[in-house]
């Protein structure tokens, strides 16, 4: 059952119990009033006359106190004000004819809904007994024998446990009722302070990015002017000593010696300078997901290095957030780098592996290894690589030791890449 549904139903039933609270009593009455005329059509004049201004009394009682709206008897004294005055006028008409106990239908219901507490039960044996007094034919069976007394006493405990334990279920009902509206009353705001909360990290998260963009940006800048003084000035560095040497040579062959150095300098700064120019951007990322773009990274550079690689990707792949797919890229870059520089390694094993959570990338060589607490003491390299993965919240382990190889593990939040902004 739908929400709207439940709540069209709760909107039926509170307009039901509504129309029995404030009519019931009104309905008995004319019910009462009506049999009365048809059966009770040889009293005589002054008994019609009492029946018709009681009846009349009792109409007016109950339509101030319990019909017309805002209901008077819902405040607590004025509730019992009435509750008592309606008994006495059925008690009196009941008296008059039998037909009046219809007028229990409301009296239960009424001594349910305006007392409160234990004071509820008097009033409803009081109800009871008026019943009670009906169902053995009233005034109508004088006079009373002692069998008819024992059947009004049986009948009047009878109709107590039976009104009283409708009328204790009821209450039941109502409040479970109650219970039942306040908890989805309840639920319905802790789900907006949800959708709420939901919308509002939404919007941290953006803003996450957007600093997490900017501080890529003075990150790049930082590992550019580093790669730039370890490479390209120290190249031109190179070309300026060697031609400053040729020019202070005494020899043709040693001038042509010198230039060459230089020329070989600049070839080689030229190709860091290209290298460096195409880290600012990794165009595969651009064209392929992270799988095929790292395959491609790989297989270029085993081809050029001729280092034999092992390449495996675990898990299901999907897109990642376009800052978590270029921080792997350049991890991997930077690795296999490092590899190529220092390792001397044959073999290289590298992994992507998918997660519920993270997704990490594993690069492990059999190189010659190093001592862990001298990383610091070389050039960019690792520092680079902590950098872009703690940029993306993530974390970066290297496990090496001399002539062991080295193990290296990238870890990051597996961000889906259509909560980018």
């Amino acid at each position: 059952m739908t929400t709207r549904e439940q709540d069209r139903l709760d909107a039926v039933e509170e307009r039901v119990d509504n129309f029995i609270d404030r009519f019931a009593a009104v309905i008995g009455l004319a019910i009462g009033l009506i049999l009365t005329a048809v059966a009770l059509s040889g009293e005589t004049a002054g008994t019609w006359a009492w029946t018709g201004s009681l009846s009349a009394v009792a109409l007016v009682w109950i339509w101030l106190f319990s019909v017309r709206e805002p209901i008077p008897a819902r405040t607590p004294w004025i509730g019992a004000v009435y509750v008592v005055g309606l008994i006495v006028l059925m008690a009196v008409l009941t008296w008059i004819s039998p037909f009046f106990a219809f007028m229990t239908i409301g009296a239960y219901g009424h001594a349910a809904c305006y007392l409160h507490g234990p004071w509820r039960f008097p009033a409803i044996a009081a109800a009871a007994a008026c019943a009670a007094f009906s169902q053995m034919g009233g005034r109508l069976a004088l006079p009373w024998s002692p069998g008819w007394w024992w059947g009004m006493l049986a009948l009047l405990i009878g109709n107590s446990l039976i009104a009283g334990g409708f009328v204790w279920f009821s209450t039941m009902s109502g409040q479970q009722t109650e219970r039942r509206k306040k908890m989805i009353t309840d639920l319905g705001r802790a789900n907006a302070e949800l959708e709420a909360a939901l919308a509002e990290n939404v919007q941290l998260h953006a803003q996450l990015v957007v600093r997490a963009r900017e501080a890529g940006v003075q990150d790049e800048r930082t590992r550019m002017a580093r790669e730039i003084h370890d490479t390209i000035a120290q190249g031109l560095t190179g070309i300026v000593t060697q031609l400053e040497a040729a020019d202070a040579a005494t020899t043709d062959a040693d001038v042509r010696e010198r230039v060459r150095i230089a020329r070989g300098l600049a070839r080689e700064s030229l190709t860091e300078a290209r290298r460096s120019v195409d880290a600012l951007r990794p165009e595969p990322l651009e064209h392929a997901q992270l799988p095929e773009a790292l395959g491609d990274l790989v297989d270029r550079w085993s081809q050029t290095t001729g280092i034999r690689v092992r390449r495996d990707t675990t898990g299901p792949t999907r897109p990642l957030l376009p800052e978590v797919e270029v921080a792997l890229f350049r991890v991997a870059q930077e690795a296999l780098a490092n590899v190529a520089k220092h390792s001397d390694a044959t073999t290289v094993g590298i992994t992507l592996s998918y997660m519920d959570d993270v997704v990490v990338l594993d690069v492990r060589d059999d190189g010659r290894g190093f001592d862990l607490p001298d990383r610091a003491g070389g050039g960019f390299g690792l520092t680079a690589m902590e950098q872009r993965v703690h940029r993306v919240s993530g974390t970066l382990t290297v496990e090496s030791a001399p002539g062991e190889g080295t193990a290296l593990s990238a870890s990051v939040p597996a961000i889906p890449a259509e909560v980018c902004p």
